[in-house]
């Protein structure tokens, strides 16, 4: 009972929280200054309670929803050790209340004697116990949550990352992993770009010839592979348990040279441009050959036959196998880089392919370029990768889906692209988004102020990609995201920079520290930044 559990003063629970962040302190109930516990992202609302903590010890059961109760026992396990079990009356309450506030919303509650999570529905439940995790400190031999007060929601609809499997493919396993990683930071969509042309990553039964002839390299000539249509369903089915949508594009007309080996009559054959080459002279991988996959790491020079009937049949083939096999509402066709592609044709394929995939009820969703096709669906979502102050009319390119009525999810390149370089030391990477991205720079900018005219209400959401043109494994993927992902997660989740007292570098760098012991403990292998004072235990 917990009479019988051990006790502990607050003043003993202020010295043992994980860390006290500058600038991060608050009042307590009963007036006093308390640091607060580091979370990442930073919740709406955090309050520090006059309690004692509640302390993991062998009476301590969860009662509530068995999923989250899942969640929370295999999140406990890995980072402490300990075997929770569940009870009807359990000290832990893990509950959904479909009035306690907007979708995805949480409330958490720790005081000495319990600890009480309410989600409005199971996301947010998921997300509450997620920050439950974070909560989780180390007390001499023992455990504990300190006795805190959370109210959270997300700022953003879409929260995402992009996964890159066409260039260098990942097994469902580490796709999975992935998916572990970026649920934890409260993200709910999973884009996997499948297509490429460096290979195709998706077996379709309408098109057999694209993994029987198109899935077997990778840049430099690396192992490919594909999914199988289970192995896209298993992936889709633990996305979902994750509360994540999964995101799949095929990007065209452009980036295609895959499906020249499958398809040739479908391809145009390479524009070899002076900008190509240069790109061959700095990366290597040579220029492609008609017909053959491509090895080279070099984009602009496929495209599609515009003007040949039997491309559209080849979009809707695609495009409606790939809907029937994926129940989220968005379907992503590229439409990025096509510079192989004369600009009039480009306009006149985006705006034929666009209506496909609506007819198919899904929202298409394409790379910003495509917003200077005039004809384009209007119910397209576009998402921005240009630099966070926009060049070359990228931002006028994304307001023309504002203007269509719909909205925008922003990756600019120089902040949230996580295959950059942190510095120029680093050996992953690249460095064409303006150089290296560092963990400061991936965190300092504000969504509200990358496009003019592009207010919030016109922002679906902010989704950091991950490109694979050095990334073999998950350590590759863990080193490059982490920890800039969490930057990407904050500014997804989080409220607006100025709008909360812990939305700045200082306390983001002194709450991801924070984060090291448990991503340890996750299996996370991440990028030990000099700029964060990293905690260890």
């Amino acid at each position: 009972m917990i009479s019988r559990r051990r006790l502990v003063s607050v003043s003993a629970a202020v010295a043992m929280l994980v860390v006290g962040l500058a600038g991060c302190t608050a009042a307590d109930q009963n007036g006093e200054t308390v640091p607060l516990p580091a979370l990442v992202p930073v919740p709406a609302s955090l309050e520090a309670v006059g309690s004692a903590p509640f302390a993991l010890d062998g009476e301590v059961s969860i009662a509530g929803d068995t999923d989250a109760a899942a969640a929370l026992s295999a999140l406990i396990a890995a980072r402490t050790g300990l075997r929770i079990g569940t009870d009807d009356d359990g000290t832990i309450e893990l509950r959904i209340d479909r009035a306690a506030g907007k979708r995805e919303s949480y409330r958490l509650a720790v005081d000495e004697a319990s600890v009480v999570v309410t989600g409005a529905d199971a996301a947010g439940l998921f997300y509450g116990v997620q920050t439950l995790g974070q909560l989780l400190t180390r007390e001499g031999e023992g455990w504990l949550f300190p006795a805190v007060v959370v109210e959270d929601a997300p700022r953003f609809a879409y929260r995402g990352v992009m996964l890159d499997v066409a260039r260098h493919f990942q097994p469902v396993e580490t796709v999975k992993a992935y998916i572990d990683r970026a649920s934890g930071l409260k993200l709910n969509a999973l884009h996997l770009h499948l297509s490429d042309d460096q290979g195709w990553r998706i077996e379709l039964s309408s098109r057999p010839k694209l993994t029987e002839l198109a899935s077997g390299s990778a840049v430099g000539g690396d192992p490919g592979g594909f999914f199988t249509k289970a192995d896209y369903r298993e992936i889709v089915e633990y996305a979902a348990s994750r509360h994540m949508i999964v995101v799949p594009e095929i990007d065209m007309p452009g980036h295609t040279q895959a499906v020249s080996a499958a398809y040739p009559e479908l391809v145009e054959d390479p524009v070899i441009t002076p900008g190509m080459l240069e790109a061959v002279a700095e990366y290597g991988g040579g220029t492609p050959t008609p017909g053959e996959v491509y090895e080279g790491i070099a984009v602009g020079f496929s495209s599609l036959r515009i003007h040949d009937e039997a491309t559209y049949d080849f979009v809707a083939d695609v495009f409606g196998e790939l809907a029937a096999m994926t129940p989220g509402p968005y379907l992503h066709l590229g439409g990025d880089e096509s510079l192989g592609t004369d600009p009039d044709d480009f306009a006149e394929f985006m705006d034929r392919a666009t209506d496909i995939v609506a007819d198919l009820g899904k929202t298409p969703i394409t790379w910003h370029e495509a917003g200077a096709a005039p004809g384009l669906n209007p119910d397209t979502i576009g998402q921005y990768w240009g630099y966070t102050t926009p060049t070359d009319g990228m931002d006028e390119k994304a307001r023309s889906y504002v203007r269509n009525g719909a909205q925008l999810i922003l990756s600019p390149a120089d902040a949230v692209y996580l295959d950059m370089k942190y510095d120029q030391s680093t050996t992953l990477g690249l460095a064409w988004a303006n150089g290296p991205t560092s963990v400061e720079r991936a965190y300092s900018w504000e969504p509200s102020q990358i496009i003019d005219g592009v207010e919030e209400a016109d922002v679906l959401g902010i989704e950091a990609p991950l490109w694979a043109e050095t990334v073999r494994d998950l350590d590759d993927i863990d080193e490059l995201a982490f920890p800039r992902i969490a930057a990407a997660a904050e500014a997804a989740w989080s409220p607006a920079t100025g709008a909360h007292p812990q939305r700045t570098w200082d306390s983001f760098r002194e709450r991801v520290g924070a984060m090291g012991p448990l991503w340890t403990s996750l299996g996370i292998r991440f990028h030990p930044s000099d700029e964060i004072p990293w905690v260890s235990e």
